[in-house]
């Protein structure tokens, strides 16, 4: 885990204030509290991203929420796909229909 200045350095000497912004909006989610934050490597993973987004393709802060979310809906969808592969993938068939049905319960949560 990573302290926000580091962060701020390995993303590109990003600003501390604009990395508590994007805690401020949701869109990074560190853990700790304010002053406090560690950041894990997925956390630099999104910061990235939502430097990309805005930089190379224009997001703005407006549409930022937006995008981040449709993005969090395609990466469970993408999960959930895996899931669904390996549940496939069992040559029993008892233990495939209850992997299915455990599956499918689990995604209307």
């Amino acid at each position: 885990m990573i302290t926000l200045e580091t962060l701020c350095v390995r993303i590109g000497n990003v600003p501390a204030d604009e990395v508590q912004g994007w805690i401020d909006s949701d869109w990074l989610r560190p853990e700790g509290v304010r002053g406090h934050y560690l950041f894990r490597e997925i956390d630099e993973a999104r910061a990235r991203l939502i430097l990309e987004l805005r930089d190379d393709m224009g997001i703005n802060a407006e549409g930022m929420p937006v995008v981040l979310s449709l993005l969090d809906q395609l990466y469970a969808a993408r999960r959930q796909m895996r899931r669904l592969r390996e549940a496939i993938s069992v040559p029993r068939e008892n233990e495939l229909r209850s992997r299915v049905r455990a599956l499918l319960a689990s995604m209307q949560d």
